[in-house]
């Protein structure tokens, strides 16, 4: 391995037969993005059977193997911030936190500083994995900036990639707890719809053909006012993906400012109490630990907020 680069090796699956070259990588090495991926094979960073290949279009062929050279992250811009951190578990490896609502969880455009990534920083002494770049070091998946919950972030690049295997085969114990508007027929069931960006507003995921494969499995836990408290297990984690998937069955999350349209009675109710983002909770993660080999699993309390809008509907 060369000083500064680690070098990936990559089996195209069967599934991944015909694809092009970008995408079937991608799949291969969920810790890269397709993006990257594709600027590495123009680089000249990826190799079969020691020959370069600089087309991302060129058709993948089941079996093939390929080795890909990634660069170390440059260091981080990101400032280490002294933000308060609910932390659930933690070892050399790996930290799981509670993020509060409001926490946006990597620097981006319009929010460069402030955010979780900062936050770990400060209080991990700089030790996050590097897979995730300049802007996401350790960040492994992400929730909403208005959800709360429990998230789980790597320390180190092995951790990382092992994590990331577990995101990708959908093996990741995620359970969300939501409050819905009306009460869901049947009470229990499973949404499988592709989730895209929407064709008509580029912010806003929609259930789109061709999209990504998405499915969540819901059951009311609790009959409320007008409304429910229902669980959403993910078998997949798409952007948004509670949130379209529910409003698609008629059963919006209760103040969600994009997909929700509120009726007057609770939009009275959620300006009363300061409710102001969609009601969902990161409630359950369970993973195996990457490098140990536990069983690992964390539960999380409703926060305050939701906690009160739940007492508030109460039949």
């Amino acid at each position: 391995m060369d000083r500064g680069v680690s070098i990936i090796e990559a089996t195209i699956a069967p599934a991944a037969d015909g694809w092009r070259l970008d995408r079937a990588l991608a799949d291969a090495v969920p810790t890269v993005s397709r993006e990257r991926l594709k600027v590495l094979i123009a680089a000249g960073q990826v190799q079969r059977a020691g020959i370069l290949t600089r087309d991302p279009a060129k058709r993948a062929t089941a079996g093939d193997v390929f080795t890909v050279a990634v660069p170390d992250p440059t260091p981080a811009h990101n400032e280490a911030q002294d933000i308060p951190l609910v932390v659930a578990y933690e070892d050399e490896h790996l930290i799981v936190v509670d993020k509060p609502a409001g926490l946006v969880v990597h620097p981006a455009c319009g929010n460069l500083d402030g955010t979780l990534v900062n936050a770990l920083l400060h209080h991990c002494g700089g030790s996050l994995s590097g897979i995730g770049g300049v802007a996401r070091p350790g960040i492994v998946h992400r929730i909403d900036k208005d959800t709360s919950g429990l998230m789980v972030a790597a320390k180190t690049d092995r951790s990382h990639e092992g994590l990331a295997k577990q995101f990708a085969a959908h093996s990741i114990d995620r359970r969300y707890k939501a409050i819905v508007g009306g009460v869901p027929k049947p009470s229990a069931g499973s949404v499988d719809a592709p989730l895209g960006r929407s064709p008509q507003n580029r912010k806003k995921m929609a259930i789109v053909a061709g999209g990504k494969r998405a499915v969540t499995h819901y059951s009311t836990i609790e009959r409320l006012h007008d409304a429910a408290m229902v669980e959403c297990r993910l078998e997949t984690g798409r952007t948004h993906q509670v949130r379209v998937h529910m409003a698609s069955l008629g059963h919006a999350l209760l103040g969600d400012p994009v997909y929700g349209r509120t009726k007057g009675s609770q939009r009275a109710l959620l300006e009363r109490l300061g409710f102001q983002r969609q009601a969902l909770h990161a409630a359950r993660l369970g993973f195996i630990h990457p490098v140990t080999g536990a069983a690992l699993a964390f539960e999380s309390q409703l926060p305050a907020d939701m906690q009160e809008l739940f007492t508030e509907l109460h039949v």
